[in-house]
């Protein structure tokens, strides 16, 4: 469980959309406010699901080869093959313009629920819903459980948390950096989602198999 929620919230925190969706939301008026909100909503979701999993099986792992564990393993695999079979859509798909999105031109003006709402809409619920079929295998008695879970969470918040922290602590040097960083994720945001579908969802499928054959 431990490693799946560790590549599972690091191609989480690495994806380039929402991270150049949070450094638009920093350089807007009232920047710094409509990043944290934007960044508490990306966690109580996180959380939220977490959460369902936990109410869902008591905290207690299902048995291994029942059928509550094999359908959260069948859930993994048919994640990461989705996963797999997108990036190599992706791939093979004729390189496109990548103008600003819709709603881009929108958040300069926005409040800090719709901050929140975007968080929300940019979740990738696919690796999401990995991490929580993953969790069902967590055993809430045990701390190292408890760790793994709220590391999780924090995982895949960390780019967030790191740009917010940094736009606190140092305004004047962060949003040149942070806008540079934004254009660089621009350019390289197809070869980004490629590289992290393909690699979560490799890794998801192979851990899956392994499970179901084991």
């Amino acid at each position: 469980m431990v490693l799946d929620l560790v590549v599972i919230g690091t191609a989480i925190t690495l994806g380039p959309l929402h991270n150049s969706a949070f450094i638009l939301l920093l350089s807007s008026r009232r920047g710094v406010r409509q990043g944290l909100a934007f960044l508490l909503s990306w966690l109580a979701n996180l959380v939220a699901v977490i959460a369902i999993v936990v109410l869902l099986t008591g905290g207690e792992p299902p048995a291994r080869h029942s059928a509550p564990s094999t359908a959260a393993i069948a859930a993994k695999l048919v994640i990461g093959l989705a996963l797999v079979l997108y990036g190599a859509h992706r791939r093979r798909r004729p390189p496109r313009p990548h103008g600003p999105p819709r709603w881009a031109a929108l958040i300069d003006n926005a409040s800090p629920a719709a901050a929140a709402g975007l968080a929300w809409l940019l979740q990738p619920w696919a690796l999401v819903g990995a991490g929580a079929a993953a969790a069902l295998e967590a055993n809430l008695s045990t701390a190292g459980d408890w760790l793994a879970l709220t590391g999780y969470s924090l995982l895949a918040t960390l780019s967030l948390i790191i740009m917010e922290m940094y736009a606190v602590w140092a305004p004047a040097t962060a949003e040149a950096r942070l806008n540079a960083l934004r254009n660089w994720l621009s350019q390289h945001q197809e070869q980004l989602v490629v590289t992290l579908s393909l690699l979560a969802g490799l890794w998801l499928t192979a851990v899956s198999i392994y499970e179901l054959v084991a």
